[in-house]
């Protein structure tokens, strides 16, 4: 099924027309708009595939050009704003521009919403009474809103397996197997684990869909226990092709999806051991000779991006120029990704460009992604040193690397995991730190591409909004907020609301980090949401001033959603979001109204519904609920059933039992139920983020591939 969420639940960017979307995986996710940017045959932009004109099946293999999406959900329409290049004729359709802020957003929003944290911390008042566990003979009073243990294996599973056995049908089927892996099991006596012996089942499927969202689930459940299945998928061995029972090779789709779910099983054990072993078998993927098609390499190096292997460990094989001897530690990962990112034919750089534009991100995570600290002795400064100046070798006016994806995920990078510090001479990170902030400035005034240009805004806000170390831990932060400052005041076109974003993104984490956002920010952007009008601009400062929590402009906020009328949907999505964010509780009741009013408006239904949420209004989920169980449409119950999710109020888990089960006094569809299963799994996640913010945060995503993200939502990254 698809996931209407964008990387989730929300929409992302804002299309002027509706877009039947394609069912499948348990939900299709959607960023910004119904379109990816291109990749493949056409990386550099164009029009993405028209979508299916009603459902179809998602999970078989899908031809045609792969594109950028956004997050959708369990066999929704892929909805919002469809934006088209500016041009000097309006005739003709130049098709989706993808270089709007709004895809970025909606790949990299779910940290900043945080809308599930938030939710589950506010607790149960003293005079709640509607919060039953389990049996439902009594009220028991939770310290949060997250849904008990009890309540999940005494009811949840039990529901989901049940729809496992006896459903046949798609929507139901795949969105109770991803929704049991993002459960995760629990340890058993023997040692085996139920979930991956029930999963492993659905392989066999004769329908692709079902089988290669198996796979995917087995890395969702981040079980040790499936990675041998999983390196036999990828690997397409004699194993994975008897997992598969198909008599002949493992879908390359399925084998991709090995490859990142080898990493999310990498991220979340243990075992230091364990992820020596994965990331062993992730870079013999990558040795490999190149395939016609890069998205198994792909899924291995986002993988390995993922694996926070111990710094310097030593292993018992060690023999030099082997897979295992890379596989060590994360530095000698760290110096193999090196290599891999240049650009000089021969020099040992990956050959496929879409491949090698995953390297520096691949490279970053792994230095900057992890919350344990960078080691502080020699080794480990060099090798960050050789990291940091092949990323500045490659984003420099005489890099040699021609492909303008490799130069964006570079750029990406140098945001990553630089930060503030000025420092002194004494600082290892003092001088590295200048080098990136003057590159960056740099690339952010004349770049070749304008997507480049924007990236360079976001790496800055990032890198600058960072607190390093010693005694001027936070010098650039003046630098970093005044050259935004100057983007926003001057900068033409789709400029000025990267800016705007930008700087909502350098705020909100000074406020999280008890930094100084110099007043001129907030009020240079409560001016421009005051006196501009364009909409393009408009949703871009109103998220802005929601993630800096300048709640002096929710007047002018609200004035605007009751100004702006139909075709606009999009930007009052965005509108109700920022309300969200900074907390306007005086926007409940016409967030309530609009949700109430947007039954065949899922856009802003959805936004509005997560604004909701953020504001912690106890009247949403009843509210969802019962819309979700007349809902006919796609689009609607994708929308309805994101939003449950991602509200994640144990208050909804009762209700969607009985429509994934088809009690309900009114019959739904199929789909419908399929759509509970998801929110289900989404409410109940044994992690406070989607599974795969992991992979779409920072994410090139003009760097794409179709396993990566897809027009049709059947992408890693547009998977609830």
């Amino acid at each position: 099924m698809k996931k209407s969420l964008l990387f989730g639940a929300f929409v992302a960017a804002g299309a002027l027309c509706l877009q039947d979307v394609s069912l499948g995986h348990g939900g299709t996710y959607r960023g910004p708009g119904d379109t990816v940017p291109p990749g493949g045959a056409n990386p550099g932009g164009g029009t993405a595939p028209p979508a299916p004109s009603g459902p179809s099946q998602p999970g078989s293999p899908h031809s045609g050009t792969p594109t950028i999406p956004g997050p959708t959900t369990p066999g929704q329409t892929p909805t919002g704003p469809r934006r088209t290049a500016p041009s000097s004729s309006q005739t003709v359709d130049a098709g989706p521009d993808f270089t709007i802020w709004d895809f970025w957003w909606g790949f990299n929003k779910e940290p900043y919403l945080n809308l599930r944290r938030k939710v589950r911390s506010r607790g149960v008042q003293s005079g709640d009474d509607q919060m039953y566990l389990g049996r439902g003979t009594e009220a028991k009073k939770q310290a949060s809103l997250r849904p008990g243990e009890e309540l999940i294996r005494e009811t949840v599973v039990p529901a989901l397996k049940k729809a496992l056995e006896t459903e046949e049908q798609n929507d139901i089927v795949t969105g109770a197997l991803i929704a049991l892996a993002k459960i995760g099991d629990v340890k058993s006596e023997d040692g085996k684990s139920e979930f991956v012996e029930i999963i492993s089942g659905f392989l066999k499927a004769q329908e692709q869909e079902i089988s290669e969202t198996a796979a995917l689930a087995l890395g969702i459940l981040a079980d040790d226990r499936a990675v041998p299945a999983l390196v036999g998928l990828m690997r397409n061995d004699a194993a994975g092709r008897r997992l598969m029972n198909n008599g002949g090779s493992v879908p390359l789709r399925t084998r991709s999806f090995a490859g990142y779910g080898l990493g999310l099983v990498g991220n979340r054990t243990t075992s230091n051991e364990m992820r020596q072993t994965i990331a062993e078998h992730l870079i013999d993927v990558l040795e490999m000779p190149d395939f016609a098609q890069p998205d198994i390499k792909v899924g291995a190096l986002q993988g390995l991006g993922l694996i926070p292997l111990d710094w310097k460990a030593e292993g018992a094989v060690n023999k030099e120029g082997t897979s295992a001897a890379i596989a060590l530690n994360r530095l000698s990962i760290l110096r193999y990704l090196t290599e891999k990112m240049n650009p000089v034919k021969g020099k040992g750089g990956f050959e496929d460009f879409r491949v090698r534009a995953q390297a520096p991100i691949t490279c970053a995570r792994l230095l900057a992604v992890h919350e344990d600290r960078f080691p502080e002795d020699e080794e480990a400064i060099a090798v960050r040193s050789e990291v940091i100046q092949a990323l500045l070798r490659l984003v420099a006016p005489q890099s040699k690397e021609k492909r303008v994806e490799c130069l964006q995920s570079a750029t990406i990078a140098l945001g990553m995991i630089g930060n503030a510090a000025r420092g002194g001479k004494d600082d290892p990170m003092a001088k590295a730190n200048m080098d990136i902030f003057r590159q960056l400035q740099r690339i952010a005034r004349e770049a070749k591409d304008n997507q480049t240009e924007y990236f360079a805004l976001m790496a800055m806000a990032q890198m600058g909004s960072r607190q390093g170390t010693g005694d001027d831990a936070r010098g650039l932060e003046a630098d970093v907020q005044k050259t935004l400052l100057d983007a926003l005041a001057k900068g033409k076109g789709q400029k000025r609301p990267w800016a705007a974003l930008a700087l909502g993104v350098f705020g909100n984490a000074l406020n999280e980090n008890d930094g100084a956002l110099d007043p001129a920010v907030s009020t240079a952007l409560r001016d421009l949401a005051k006196n501009r009008k364009s909409p393009v601009e408009y949703g871009a400062f109103a998220i802005a001033l929601g993630l800096i929590g300048e709640q002096r402009a929710a007047d002018t906020l609200l004035e605007r959603l009751d100004a702006i009328g139909s075709g606009q949907e999009e930007v009052r999505g965005n509108i109700c979001v920022g309300l969200g964010l900074m907390e306007a509780s005086g926007a409940s009741e016409v967030l309530t109204n609009i949700v109430r009013a947007s039954k065949f408006r899922p856009d802003v239904l959805q936004q509005a519904a997560i604004g909701l949420g953020l504001l912690g209004d106890k009247e949403a989920v009843p509210l969802l609920l019962e819309m979700l169980e007349e809902a006919r449409g796609l689009s609607s119950q994708a929308a309805i059933a994101s939003a449950l999710g991602t509200i994640g109020d144990v208050n909804a888990v009762h209700g969607l039992v009985k429509m994934l089960a088809g009690e309900t006094e009114k019959k739904m569809t199929d789909t419908a139920r399929g759509f509970a299963a998801v929110a289900l799994g989404i409410t109940c996640d044994k992690e406070d983020f989607p599974w795969n913010t992991k992979i779409s945060v920072n994410a090139n995503y003009r760097a794409n591939v179709p396993t990566l993200t897809s027009s049709n939502g059947t992408g890693i990254l547009d998977i609830l």
